[in-house]
């Protein structure tokens, strides 16, 4: 039996946290519904690109590249705010695998730019398609207003 000042278990639904966690701060509430959102909103996209051997990280850098112009590696790393150390790893797959193409940069001969191919493309969309739906669904629910507040807080949330 656990006490008041552990995790109660509540009963399971498979679209939100399955465990009561104890508020220690008046934001809690906000730190979770962001937290357990973000993993709802993810979850199926992450089971489609197990399916293909990818991660969470490959699909960053999938989504990025398909809306960038012409991004160079330079780009890309200031995009994400990662290291070229931990790009390193999962591009090269992504390029092994056949989802990213690298040309020269015709003004920039040091830089390359980084191109989708059609099963990048691919890829890509069908994960974000996945994260679309849940979103669509969402702001659906939250009537007409839903969106603009939701931006406004992701907007002051990504200053940090």
């Amino acid at each position: 039996m656990p006490s008041k000042t552990t995790a109660t278990l509540t009963p399971v639904n498979s679209q939100v946290n399955t465990i009561d966690l104890r508020k220690l701060h008046p934001m809690d509430e906000a730190l979770e519904l962001m937290y357990f959102g973000w993993r709802g909103m993810t979850r199926e996209a992450d089971r489609y690109l197990a399916t293909l051997g990818l991660t969470r990280v490959h699909h960053r850098i999938l989504y990025s590249i398909a809306r960038g112009n012409d991004l160079t590696i330079s780009d890309l790393l200031i995009i994400l705010d990662i290291s070229k150390q931990a790009l390193h790893r999962p591009m090269t797959m992504l390029i092994d695998k056949g989802y990213v193409t690298t040309a020269p940069h015709p003004a920039l001969h040091r830089f390359k730019i980084l191109r989708l191919t059609a099963a990048g493309r691919k890829v890509e969309n069908l994960a974000s398609e996945h994260e679309r739906r849940v979103m669509a669904r969402a702001f659906a629910s939250g009537g007409d207003k839903a969106f603009r507040a939701w931006a406004d807080v992701m907007r002051e949330t990504a200053k940090g």
